[in-house]
């Protein structure tokens, strides 16, 4: 082939694999552009159902104020500056989260843009710091590194430690014997227990009934807070840098460890 045909078939190319993205994903493409939607513009980023009251939208733009200092406390600063988009309605929260369930999902695309849609379910302090912390962690590595090198357990284990839900607010020691209680109730006493390997990615994490997906989220949870009670909150900036840095993200994970046992 020509050089010249060659160069002119790129943006072809380019164009074909972008539509398809947004075949296959037309939620991504209805986030992208909520700005032309009916949705209203407000505060921290954030778009509203035109069905959304003033003073709903005032008591949202408070929570996600607060949900930012938990993360700022958390990670120790915060990088992620998510479009938040907050339905009232069921089939409004479907087309913009690409599914009916749960109160609220986050959505990050490999050009770096990043979303949180939130249901009505979803308007407290506690889901929107979850989805806040799935987005720091997709700002801080990006949509290639997030999506394949991070499991899953991982992800959703570091959104529950700033989600009080299930556990209250306490130190990471308290934390996973919480979480471990949770888990043995779950589990049975650990009759039906998951490997960390079998939710490790996005299908073998949500794939399963509803029991199957909260004893996944009590298995990761009381795995990073273990973690976290041995290597401390403030080595979470550093694990995210190497794994960044082309570090594999298990090698780290159990270097910390490691390194924090030697040195008790």
């Amino acid at each position: 082939m020509p050089l010249r045909r060659y160069f002119l078939w790129i943006p072809v190319v380019s164009f074909a694999l972008v539509a398809s993205y947004f075949v296959l994903f037309p939620h991504v493409f209805r986030c992208l552009f909520i700005r032309f939607s009916d949705f209203r513009p407000a505060a921290q980023q954030l778009y509203v159902s035109p069905d959304v009251s003033p003073k709903l939208q005032a008591h949202a733009e408070d929570l996600i104020i607060k949900a930012q200092k938990r993360i700022q406390r958390f990670w120790g600063s915060r990088v992620g500056k998510p479009t938040i988009i907050l339905c009232q309605r069921t089939n409004q929260y479907s087309q913009y989260c690409n599914s009916s369930e749960g109160a609220g999902c986050s959505i990050g695309t490999p050009w770096g843009t990043s979303y949180i849609v939130l249901n009505l379910d979803g308007l407290n302090i506690d889901v929107i710091a979850h989805e806040m912390c799935h987005d720091e962690l997709f700002t801080r590595l990006g949509w290639w590194k997030t999506t394949r090198q991070i499991p899953q357990w991982f992800n959703e284990g570091m959104a529950l430690m700033v989600d009080y839900r299930f556990v209250p607010e306490t130190d990471s020691m308290q934390r996973y014997i919480d979480y471990r209680d949770e888990y043995l109730y779950l589990s049975r006493g650990g009759q039906i227990a998951l490997d960390l390997d079998e939710i490790a990615s996005m299908r073998g994490f949500f794939n399963g009934r509803e029991g199957h997906v909260m004893l996944a989220y009590m298995t990761s949870g009381m795995e990073v807070a273990r973690w976290l009670s041995l290597v401390g909150e403030k080595q979470i900036p550093y694990l995210v840098q190497q794994v960044a840095e082309g570090k594999l993200f298990e090698e780290s994970y159990r270097q910390l460890e490691q390194k924090n046992k030697r040195e008790q």
